[in-house]
Formats: C-alpha cells, sequence, structure tokens
C-alpha cells in the first residue's frame, strides 16, 4: 500500500497559524528522529544502535515488541524512515518531505510505502482506508508537536487545518 498527504505548515493568510522557518519545522523533524518517544503513542523507549553521517540505526521498544529501522536525513530537506519487516511487522518506508513552494508558504509531504497489499475489495478497502486516517492523524500529531517545541512555553498553540 502506497499512501501520501500534505499538511500545510504556513498559511499566510491565516493570521491564527503561527508561521515556522524551515529551519525550524527541521529542528522539529530531527528532534522526532533521534526521541520518538517524544511522538509516537505506544513507544516506550528508543535505543540508537548507530549514527554514521546522516544515518541512524534505532531499535524502538514498544512493550515486548521491537522493531528496527534505518533513518536517513537530508538536512532542510527530508527524513526517510526504513522500517525492516519481520515475521510479525509490517516493512515498509515513510519520507517526511518539506515544501516550500513560495517565500511564505511551508509545507510537509508524508509519502508512505508498505508491504501492505493494496485493497480491491470491500473489506481490504475499508482496513486500508482505517491504516491511511491512522497515518494522517499521526502525522497531524507530528505537526502539532513540533508547533508546541518552537512555540516553547507559554505561548497558545496555534489551530491545524
Amino acid at each position: 500500500m502506497n499512501f501520501e498527504h500534505l499538511i500545510q505548515i504556513n498559511d499566510p493568510t491565516n493570521p491564527l497559524v503561527q508561521p515556522m522557518t524551515r529551519e525550524q519545522l527541521w529542528e522539529g523533524l530531527v528532534l522526532r528522529a533521534e526521541q520518538p518517544q517524544l511522538f509516537v503513542l505506544g513507544l516506550d523507549s528508543c535505543t540508537i544502535l548507530t549514527r554514521e553521517g546522516a544515518t541512524l540505526e534505532r531499535e524502538l521498544h514498544y512493550g515486548h515488541a521491537t522493531v528496527r529501522d534505518r533513518v536517513t536525513l537530508t538536512p532542510n530537506e527530508s527524513v526517510r524512515y526504513d522500517i525492516l519487516a519481520t515475521a510479525e511487522y509490517v516493512g515498509g518506508s515513510l519520507t517526511m518531505t518539506i515544501e516550500e513552494p513560495h517565500a511564505q508558504q511551508l509545507f510537509l509531504r508524508f509519502e508512505y510505502r508498505t508491504t501492505l497489499p493494496t485493497a480491491d475489495s470491500g473489506e481490504e478497502h475499508e482496513t486500508s482506508e482505517i491504516v491511511k486516517s491512522a497515518y494522517r492523524e499521526s502525522d497531524i500529531d507530528t505537526v502539532r508537536l513540533i508547533r508546541q517545541f518552537v512555540q516553547g512555553p507559554g505561548e497558545p498553540e496555534a489551530p491545524l487545518h
């Protein structure tokens, strides 16, 4: 299953959305890669096994379950997570790419590539839509949390749309 969507970070037409710089968004993406337990519900801990240049090898601990992945950072551009498939877990990748079509516009594109089959029938399609919705909600939470880290304590949270 492949899935992608876009979240608008800056909206120059909406004064209620606190603008964020590309660098601030990047710092938030790096924080998510290095300390994912701040962003991922149910994640108990993360161990960075190796760090070579712009690549991290990690172990993610969810209770008794352990998932290994590789994170590739392309500074101020994108973060790619490659999840290693096992008998228990679906493999695949997630790429988060910063897009800036105009000086005051900033977007974050999320691209999922999984080993889940593409849904053709009714029940499979429904399951696929539930997974996509969960991905979308998780990504909205990621942006919300990055905004909180950027704004610091005591500043109002900007609404997402």
